[in-house]
Order: structure tokens, then C-alpha cells, then sequence
């Protein structure tokens, strides 16, 4: 079920010319990193076969239209990621089915087609981009687009719906309670009982937000009211979980042609920490110490196969479409599912592109696959 370049070689030499909208930005914690990667996947499209129309959303949620050269600047910075500027354009999507053509409206008022659009390929991280938003607001107008559809990203999005779903499909996932703001305020007295069930430490988690964004890592019960707030500030609904004993690896999910099932990179990842830290958002993306990732991991055959199983199982479960990266704890007893990414991190150094560059399919070439995907998979409905 892996793929290579040569798989498309053939498709590239007579594939027409398409024109593609790079969606980026959002209202969600994670807009910079949004445009980071916008950057990276800018400079490696391949040009012979795409022209592109680079559109930003601000952290108010307006749609405008940008340049090439404003995104050469985005790169991640430990004092400031980049943002998207609201520089008076906005864009407009098409009016109904019957066409695909996106018009603008320039900063003096003035107002432009920007042509027929063949697909979008959203880098969108979190709410308002990564959990049906964004894809609903497309499907309404026909318009293709990279990735999963409303119900696989809403699901995967909200970390205990998929957990409750996955579980019921027979795959591991971490122990977990799920509170409420709500319900805190309403009990307060009831915050000894969060833990019932869980074995330190735990992981305190927004339900629906990525990077590891408000996740706060628990070594005694003294600790959760603080990492509940931390928590409450991306997400209503938060997620107690029992840390897993195992080693954090991940694997890359690409939906199959046609009707072939989903396939995964011929290589697992892992993160390896050192110390008592873990994951986060720094250790991500601005370099943290402590955190190593190993590339390719060495794994067993059975581990592998277990891997990619229940890998391909969640993808399909939980209604996946385009691409996802799903990581797991590899533990003695099997692989525990810890989460589906159904937009992860795409800069050019991120764990899914390099998964499948280690597995034969170079960035330029799995972005070219991405959007052929979009293009050819049939109507949902």
C-alpha cells in the first residue's frame, strides 16, 4: 500500500495545466504556523503543472487576497510567527455550482475575476479551517478540494468523538475522561473525581485544537485545575488522558486511487524525548530541546504490519479523504491509537511530508498527488 513517484510519472507528462487556491491563515492559535507551511508548499509546487492563486484568511476570518513575494518573509521565528494581513482585498467564492470562478474585490473597491479554479488546497490548522468549516463552505459551491470532507474532519477534529468511534471499531486508544467548562463551574468539588479511572501522569488537552496547543502534561492531582484553565482557553470541552508507556511513533496515511484502499508511508517516525518533557508546540516547531525525531524509526515487521493496519482501519473509520498522519504509542502490548491529523504539519520539514520523502515520494511530487486526488475523487453525495 505504499506508493512512489513513478507511480504518477505517467499521469504527469500529458496532466493539463490546473490552477489551484493555497488557502491559508484562519482564526485558529495556529495561524502562523498555517502560513509557515503555505510558504514551504509555495516554493516546492511544481509550476509546469500549477498556477497559483495564494488567498489568506486574517484572525478576524477575512479572506484576502495576497501575493507570492508577501509569503517569502514566513518562516518560524521563536519571537514571532508570521500573520496574514488584512490589506482591504476580499475574495469571493463562487456564487453557485455553476461555475469556479473566484472574483476579488481590490482595496479601492473595484472588483476582478481571478479565473476558473480547478481545486483548493487548504493548509488551514484548527478550528475555522481543520474541522468541516472551511470544507462545507466548499462542498456548497462544488469547488474540490485537498483532504478530508465535513464529517472526516469534524470527527477527527474532536478528540473525544473519534476516540469514542475508533474504540468501538476495536483499535487502542489512551484512557480518557472528557469534562466540560461548564460542568467545572457547576461542580467544583467534583475535580477530584476527573482523574477517576486514569494513572499519572496525565495528559490535560483541548478536545478539538492541534500542535499541541493548550496541552498540559500532569504528575499529580495538584496540577489539573491549573492545565484544566490552560485548556479551557482553546476548548470548552477538555480531555483527561493516562499517559502510555511506549515509544511515540507516527505514520502517513495517502488515499488510494480509484478504488484502492489507503495507502501509508513505507516508514514509520518517531519522537524520542529525553527527560520528563513531551511533544509540544515549541518542541514542534520552534526547536525545543529535549525532543529528537528518528527517521525511520526501527520497527519490527509484526510492529509495522500492526501499524499500517490500524492505521488504514482509522483513516477509513473515521471517513478520511486525501491525507492524515496518525500517531500512536507502540507499547508491548500493540500499537495505542493517540490521534488523526487530517491536515498535519506540511512545512517542508514536517514529520508527514519527510515520512513519505523516506518512503520514495519527494514533496514537490506528494503535493502534485494531493491535488490530483481532489480533483478526481468523486461527488460525496
Amino acid at each position: 500500500m505504499t506508493v512512489t513517484e513513478s507511480d504518477h510519472a505517467a499521469s504527469a507528462q500529458t496532466a493539463e495545466k490546473r490552477t489551484v487556491v493555497l488557502l491559508f491563515g484562519g482564526r485558529s492559535s495556529e495561524h502562523g504556523i498555517s502560513c509557515v507551511t503555505a510558504a514551504g508548499v509555495l516554493h516546492a509546487i511544481d509550476r509546469s503543472r500549477f498556477d497559483v492563486i495564494p488567498v489568506g484568511i486574517t484572525k478576524q476570518g477575512a479572506t484576502v487576497l495576497m501575493q507570492e513575494e508577501d509569503l517569502a518573509g514566513y518562516r518560524l521565528d521563536a519571537t514571532a510567527l508570521p500573520e496574514v494581513p488584512d490589506n482591504g482585498t476580499r475574495v469571493l467564492w463562487p456564487a453557485s455550482t455553476a461555475t469556479r470562478a473566484i472574483t476579488v474585490i481590490d482595496e479601492c473597491g473595484s472588483l476582478r475575476s481571478l479565473g476558473h479554479v480547478d481545486a483548493v488546497l487548504p493548509m488551514l490548522h484548527g478550528p475555522y479551517g481543520e474541522d468541516g468549516t472551511v470544507q462545507g463552505m466548499l462542498d456548497l459551491v462544488d469547488l474540490p478540494y485537498v483532504g478530508s470532507g465535513v464529517l472526516g474532519s469534524a470527527l477527527c477534529m474532536d478528540k473525544h468523538a473519534v476516540k469514542t468511534v475508533l474504540a468501538d471499531a476495536g483499535i487502542a486508544v489512551a484512557p480518557w475522561n472528557t469534562v466540560t467548562r461548564s460542568q467545572v463551574e457547576q461542580d467544583s468539588s467534583g475535580l477530584s473525581s476527573l482523574d477517576e479511572g486514569l494513572t499519572y501522569p496525565l495528559f490535560v488537552k483541548p478536545a478539538r485544537a492541534g500542535s499541541s496547543v493548550g496541552v498540559s502534561k500532569v504528575t499529580e492531582p495538584a496540577g489539573l485545575a491549573a492545565a484544566l484553565e490552560v485548556a479551557f482557553a482553546e476548548d470548552r470541552t477538555v480531555l483527561i488522558e493516562s499517559a502510555i508507556v511506549g515509544r511515540e511513533v507516527e505514520i502517513a496515511v495517502l488515499e488510494g486511487r480509484g478504488e484502492s484502499r489507503p495507502r501509508t508511508s513505507s516508514v514509520i517516525g518517531e519522537i524520542v524525548i529525553s527527560g520528563n518533557g513531551f511533544y509540544d508546540f515549541e518542541a514542534k516547531y520552534l526547536g525545543g530541546a529535549g525532543v529528537e525525531l528518528e527517521l525511520p524509526a526501527s520497527v519490527t515487521d509484526a510492529e509495522f504490519a500492526a501499524l499500517q493496519r490500524d492505521a488504514v482501519l482509522a483513516f477509513e473509520i473515521a471517513q478520511c479523504a486525501g491525507l492524515a498522519r496518525i500517531d500512536f504509542f507502540l507499547t508491548e502490548e500493540g500499537p495505542v491509537l493517540n490521534e488523526v491529523n487530517t491536515l498535519p504539519g506540511f512545512t517542508p520539514i514536517s514529520m508527514y511530508p519527510r515520512l513519505w520523502e523516506e518512503s520514495g515520494l519527494g514533496y514537490t511530487e506528494l503535493i502534485t498527488e494531493l491535488i490530483e486526488l481532489a480533483i478526481e475523487r468523486r461527488p460525496a453525495y
